[in-house]
């Protein structure tokens, strides 16, 4: 019996040049394409590349999504991409609710629990961030805080249609991984809580560390940041 197959979804964040952009696409499709891998890989590119990624991943397995969506389907909101949009030019996910949304942008679990309830509105699957930062978990307050923000955010959600991301805050981009144990602990915690719906792991995730992590029980696939903008990292990753 094989690996059952995880998620491996990549957050490019704001990062790329249009030519960079479409090369790494095309260098991930043409990896996925000829190492037929098993796992659902999800791209999640700036706004403005949409387009053309969904232009070269079209007739393949790979999936689109945004970084992010607005709770409304239109109206005047400078600056914001409502679902409705994403959906209509070929995204099938959103990422909601990122650490780095909630501390440059503000924004709260009622908030994220609109966006969510936005995204499946309009047949959205939101990726929905989870996480605590570094002086709760070293207060040993890690998982009454996951589980306050998961009781806001799921509240009146179909918890079967969406995907939660555990991403420790103080393990995002700073180098830092949690420890196994610590993500085989809070995953363990977390999946009673969100019944059916997968739940992957971010923060710091690489080439070194991701066969640890996958292995560990409960997590359903990858939520990648940096990792995933270099083909040959993510490339390993996406198709162990």
């Amino acid at each position: 019996m094989g690996r059952v197959p995880k998620i491996i979804a990549a957050n490019w964040k704001m990062n790329l040049a249009p030519n960079e952009a479409e090369k790494l696409a095309s260098e991930i499709l043409k990896s996925h394409s000829d190492n037929s891998c098993n796992n659902q890989v999800i791209l999640l590119p700036p706004n403005v590349y949409l387009t053309s990624i969904r232009g070269i991943i079209s007739n393949s397995a790979i999936k689109l999504g945004g970084q992010d969506c607005h709770f409304e389907d239109k109206g005047a909101f400078t600056g914001d991409t409502s679902p409705a949009m994403l959906k209509n030019i070929g995204c099938e996910y959103a990422i909601v609710g990122h650490s780095e949304r909630r501390e440059h942008h503000k924004e709260s679990d009622e908030l994220i629990n609109k966006k969510a309830k936005a995204a499946i509105s309009n047949n959205l699957t939101p990726i929905i961030c989870v996480g605590e930062k570094l002086q709760e978990r070293e207060a040993g307050k890690h998982k009454e805080i996951v589980s306050a923000q998961l009781k806001t955010i799921l509240s009146s959600i179909d918890a079967d249609k969406v995907i939660i991301a555990y991403e420790p805050v103080w393990a995002i981009g700073t180098g830092k991984t949690a420890k196994a144990e610590e993500i085989a602990e809070i995953h363990d915690f977390i999946k009673p809580l969100i019944k059916t719906a997968p739940l992957l792991y971010g923060g710091s995730v690489n080439d070194k560390n991701y066969k640890e992590i996958l292995d560990i029980n409960n997590v359903d696939g990858l939520l990648i940041g940096g990792a995933s903008l270099i083909i040959e990292k993510f490339t390993q990753i996406m198709c162990y």
